[in-house]
């Protein structure tokens, strides 16, 4: 059983296409999401031809210890910012060697929301090593699971933009 809706796992497949044609590689940074992208991306037979490696950066401390994330713009801007998601993002293409680079940060819920930045509010960032980068934030409903599925469909979305 997977956990995945269809499309999402046809567009999963058909990003590891493109990239594999491409000659290009993908690392992760994952926060709210704690793996899911990582998970569904591996669980596609084939998928260390595209795939290098995702980060679990659940904490602050593990933003900056594994990305070189500024403490002093986690403090100022705080974790769920766009911000932080696109120095997630630069993170990772400056210590991989992969081209490019997926981040995910947000606050997927029940509780840790507040007035600025309500439950379901997520940022994603992508950069290709080439310099070309964008980001995105979103207010996703539902409960955790939704807004952790609806995270890994836009970062697929934003990579396949990218290639």
């Amino acid at each position: 059983m997977n956990i995945f809706h269809q499309e999402t796992i046809k567009a999963a497949k058909k990003l590891l296409i493109s990239c594999k044609v491409s000659g290009l590689s993908i690392g992760s940074a994952e926060s709210c999401t704690g793996g899911l992208l990582s998970g569904l991306l591996t669980s596609i037979p084939g998928s260390s031809l595209v795939f290098d490696r995702g980060f679990i950066t659940y904490t602050n401390r593990s933003k900056h210890e594994m990305l070189g994330v500024s403490l002093k713009l986690l403090e100022n801007k705080g974790a769920v910012s766009g911000e932080v998601a696109e120095m997630m993002a630069k993170g990772i293409l400056d210590c991989t060697s992969v081209d490019l680079s997926i981040a995910i940060t947000g606050i997927a819920g029940p509780g840790g929301g507040t007035k600025e930045k309500p439950v379901g509010l997520v940022f994603v960032a992508v950069e290709r090593r080439n310099g070309v980068s964008t980001s995105e934030s979103r207010i996703f409903r539902g409960n955790r699971d939704r807004v952790r599925l609806a995270s890994v469909d836009l970062a697929i979305s934003m990579l396949m933009d990218l290639v």
